[in-house]
C-alpha cells in the first residue's frame, strides 16, 4: 500500500502539471477561432464584428492568471467548456461520442500488438539460431520502423482502394442501424481490421524483440532444466514456465508502448476517416477550439498516467520483489 501511495502521489503532481501545460499551450498558438473566421470576411467585416465574435465566443481578454483560475474552477466542476467549432455543443458530448470508438481500436491494436509479439518472440528465442529467429524479429523491427500515417495509407491503398478487400473508412457501414445486431457488429468489425491491424503492425516489432531477449536469459534458468528433465511436454514448459516469467519484465514498459500506440492511433484515425478522439483534435487544432483541445490533450494525459498507475500496481502484485522493498523502505 506504502508504494501504491508514493506512486499516486507521484502521478498527482505529474496530473496537476499536465493540467497546467494543457491550460497554456493553446493559449500560446497564434490566432484565435473568431480571428481565423474573420480572416474568411475580412473584405466584409470590420473590428466591431470581430470584437463581437469573441463575445460570442466566450473568449476572454483577462489576466492570463484569471483565466487560470476559471479554468480550473471550471474543471473541478465538470465543465469542460462549449466546442467553438461546433458551437454551441458542450465538449463532453463530442467526447462522449468518439472516445468509445477509441477504446475499442486502442484495446485491440494493444491486444493484436502484445499477443502476436508475445507469441513470435517466444518463439524465436526457443528456436534461437533457425531461420524463424534470424528472419522474424528484423522484419517487424524493420516494419516498426515505418511512420504510424505512411503504413496506414500503404495498407488504405493496398486493401481499400486497389483491391477493394476492407472498408475504405469509418467505424460501420452507412447503410447499417447502429444496434447489438449481428450486422452491425459484423460492420464495426470489417471497419476496425484495417486500422487496428496498422497500429499493432508497427508496435508488434518492440514486442517481439523485447521478449525474446528477455527469455533467452529465462532459458538458462535452472528450473527449466529441471522441467524439462521431469518430461514434461515442450509446449508446457515453453508457455507456462519460460514465457510466463519472461513476460514480467516486460509489463514495466507496457505504460510506455499503450502511450506510443494512443500517440499513433491518432494519426491513423484521421487516415481511416475513424470517428474518434484522433479526428476530433485534428479538426479542433485546424479551428483553434481551445475548450475542445483542452478536453482531448487532458483526457489523453490523464489516460497515459492512469495506465501507468496500474501497470506499477499490477507489478507489485506480480512480483513479490516489490512488496518487500516497499514494506522495508517503509
Amino acid at each position: 500500500m506504502s508504494f501504491l501511495l508514493r506512486r499516486a502521489a507521484f502521478y498527482a503532481v505529474a496530473g496537476f502539471v499536465a493540467v497546467t501545460l494543457n491550460f497554456l499551450l493553446p493559449r500560446l498558438m497564434p490566432g484565435d477561432p473568431a480571428t481565423t473566421l474573420f480572416a474568411g470576411y475580412a473584405d466584409q467585416l470590420g473590428p466591431d464584428d470581430l470584437a463581437s465574435l469573441k463575445e460570442a465566443y466566450g473568449l476572454s481578454d483577462a489576466p492570463l492568471l484569471a483565466q487560470y483560475a476559471d479554468y480550473l474552477r471550471s474543471l473541478l466542476g465538470g465543465d469542460l467548456g462549449t466546442s467553438l467549432s461546433q458551437f454551441p455543443t458542450p465538449v463532453t458530448d463530442l467526447i462522449r461520442d468518439g472516445l468509445g470508438w477509441s477504446l475499442l481500436l486502442g484495446t485491440v491494436s494493444v491486444l493484436i500488438g502484445f499477443t502476436a509479439g508475445t507469441l513470435l518472440g517466444s518463439f524465436a528465442a526457443w528456436r534461437r539460431g533457425s531461420r524463424f529467429d534470424t528472419l522474424v524479429p528484423p522484419l517487424t523491427m524493420f516494419v516498426g520502423s515505418f511512420p504510424y500515417f505512411f503504413l496506414a495509407l500503404l495498407v488504405l491503398y493496398l486493401f481499400a482502394v486497389r483491391w477493394q478487400a476492407l472498408p475504405q473508412g469509418h467505424a460501420y457501414g452507412m447503410d447499417v442501424a447502429p444496434g447489438l445486431t449481428p450486422e452491425f457488429l459484423g460492420s464495426v468489425a470489417t471497419h476496425l481490421l484495417l486500422p487496428a491491424t496498422t497500429v499493432a503492425l508497427v508496435s508488434v516489432g518492440a514486442w517481439v524483440l523485447s521478449i525474446r531477449n528477455t527469455m533467452i536469459g529465462v532459458l538458462d534458468e535452472d528450473y527449466l532444466t529441471m522441467a524439462e528433465a521431469k518430461g514434461l511436454r515442450t509446449w508446457r514448459v515453453m508457455g507456462h514456465y519460460a514465457a510466463r516469467n519472461a513476460i514480467l519484465p516486460t509489463v514495466t514498459s507496457l505504460g510506455l508502448a499503450v502511450s506510443h500506440v494512443f500517440s499513433g492511433q491518432l494519426l491513423t484515425e484521421v487516415v481511416f476517416t475513424y470517428p474518434g478522439l484522433g479526428n476530433q483534435l485534428y479538426a479542433a487544432v485546424t479551428t483553434h477550439d481551445y475548450p475542445l483541445m483542452q478536453a482531448l490533450f487532458l483526457m489523453i494525459t490523464i489516460s497515459v498516467l492512469a495506465v501507468n498507475f496500474a501497470v506499477d500496481a499490477l507489478y507489485a502484485a506480480l512480483d513479490p520483489r516489490v512488496r518487500g522493498a516497499a514494506t522495508a523502505s517503509s
